[in-house]
């Protein structure tokens, strides 16, 4: 490994390595049929091989390749997985989006996928019938999970 090589993009989050290998499967995938247990493994392999040995330049183009499925998907591919593209798109675009706290140009450069992302995210919500203002939508928290009382609690606390 270089000494110049900055690896302070591998911080970020763990979230597209655990998500997008089956998510991008998926949206490979006849969107009638799970995934092949192959090209899950083949996904799976590619984003470890970027995280342990790319760039961040290499995983950013892995991420605009996620990103061409996604809006493809929300245009209305007939062989596209909508919730599979609803998670890969909320995993890239959340991870673009603290690209602002990272130095270097990589905010700046996704600023286009950004854009994309939130548009075809918007579009496919509206199509599942889901939130577009997300789980915590404008006056708290709608999952019944985010209204579980806290461990070892049987009731909300009282706030008086």
């Amino acid at each position: 490994m270089s000494a110049r090589r900055s690896l302070v993009w591998l911080g970020l989050t763990p979230e597209p390595e655990q998500e997008l290998p089956t998510a991008v499967a998926a949206l490979r995938a006849p969107a009638d049929a799970r995934p092949p247990a192959a090209l899950v493994a083949a996904e799976r392999h590619r984003v470890e091989r970027l995280v342990l040995r790319g760039t961040q330049r290499g995983w950013l183009r892995y991420l605009r390749e996620v990103t061409d499925l996604v809006v493809e998907a929300a245009a209305g591919s007939a062989t596209a997985d909508p919730r599979a593209a609803l998670v890969a798109g909320e995993v890239v675009l959340d991870h673009h989006r603290m690209l602002i706290g990272l130095p270097g140009a990589g905010y700046a450069r996704t600023a286009t996928q950004r854009r994309d992302l939130e548009g075809a995210l918007a579009r496919l919500r509206s199509r599942n019938g889901t939130d577009p203002s997300g789980p915590f939508g404008p006056s708290g928290p709608s999952d019944p999970c985010c209204l579980q009382p806290p461990f070892g609690h049987s009731e909300p606390r009282s706030t008086a």
